[in-house]
């Protein structure tokens, strides 16, 4: 008897049901009839997802920090919690991916592009006041005693 397959329209169509059964049958042993080709394209779309979480959080940091040194008459609580808390979610974000270290590099010079754009379009000044390029390290951008002056 050959092992039965799960159905590709389960997984289209039912994503939960499939993901519980997928769990069942791996955990079982049951590796042949568990859907292989899903399940790989899936852990590499949690691995995408984490990457993007990442570079939204970076985003968050650098755009927040862009307006802190820009825009300093405009310094208040909120913002310094937006950065405080960025600071915390980055560092709980990396203990429990420690691999994404390897990408920061790329990581940041993303996250920085998308930070330009949003802190132009917050603070109303021109993005060519802004440095090109992130002139902060990851480790400056993530030391508790940092913030920007102008």
């Amino acid at each position: 008897m050959a092992p039965q397959r799960t159905n590709t329209a389960s997984y289209e169509g039912n994503f939960y049901g499939w993901a519980n059964e997928q769990a069942g049958l791996l955990r079982a042993g049951r590796l042949a009839e568990a859907d292989i080709a899903h399940i790989a394209g899936e852990i590499e779309t949690i691995g995408k997802s984490e990457k993007r979480e990442l570079i939204s959080r970076l985003t968050v940091l650098l755009q927040h920090l862009l307006k802190w040194q820009y825009q300093p008459m405009l310094h208040g609580q909120f913002w310094r919690a937006t950065i405080r808390i960025q600071r915390r979610d980055l560092t709980v974000h990396l203990d429990d991916n420690p691999s994404l270290k390897s990408i920061l590099p790329h990581a940041i010079a993303q996250a920085y592009g998308n930070a330009l754009i949003g802190a132009e379009a917050e603070t109303g000044l021109p993005e060519a006041i802004f440095p090109p390029l992130c002139p902060w390290t990851f480790e400056r951008l993530m030391d508790s005693g940092f913030w920007p002056e102008q």
